[in-house]
């Protein structure tokens, strides 16, 4: 695996999101480490994809009607069993962080790499999500000059509570520095 010169990682499967916009001339410092189900609370359903692409139908989950309009997207995305996707280029900005502030810094998306893993707050994540999002840090490191990692939580604290608790941060191999 390695980064593009278009910003795209190589060997991952990959699915465009138009929930995109050139970044400002900022440097790429943070990691935005998020999770996400849907329907909340299952996984495989394929339908973060589906939200991600603007192609979420909201008659298919009561959940769903909430999430009518909504455009998000995440630049990875790691499955329960490990498979990655990628979404958008490292090199634009995706929608991940909405509201958000580290370290003083608002707009984290300006900064920043999302990462969603499929998951929720209240279940732990797969070993083999641990093992790819290792081997996808390591190449986001050796292309961005990343610093820190930060939870969804802790950008946007009172607003957001992921990646959660059974999220095992000494299992990331950047800095953990909230906001």
């Amino acid at each position: 695996m390695a980064i593009d010169r278009a910003g795209w990682l190589r060997g991952v499967r990959r699915q465009p999101s138009p929930n995109v916009d050139a970044r400002p001339p900022l440097p790429v410092e943070l990691l935005v480490v998020h999770n996400i189900s849907l329907p909340p609370g299952e996984f495989g359903s394929g339908d973060i994809f589906a939200l991600f692409g603007n192609r979420l139908d909201p008659a298919r989950h009561p959940f769903y009607r909430q999430l009518e309009g909504l455009r998000v997207s995440a630049h990875f995305v790691v499955e329960r069993c490990g498979r990655i996707t990628q979404c958008v280029s490292v090199f634009e900005r995706a929608w991940h962080a909405g509201v958000s502030c580290w370290q003083g810094r608002e707009r984290c998306n300006d900064f920043s790499v999302g990462i969603e893993l499929e998951g929720s707050d209240d279940r732990d994540f797969t070993e083999a999500q641990y093992a790819a999002l290792a081997g996808l840090a390591a190449q986001l490191v050796a292309a961005l000059p990343l610093r820190a990692a930060a939870g969804h939580s802790d950008i946007a604290p009172g607003r957001k509570t992921d990646p959660g608790p059974h999220f095992d941060w000494s299992r990331l191999a950047l800095p953990r520095r909230p906001a």
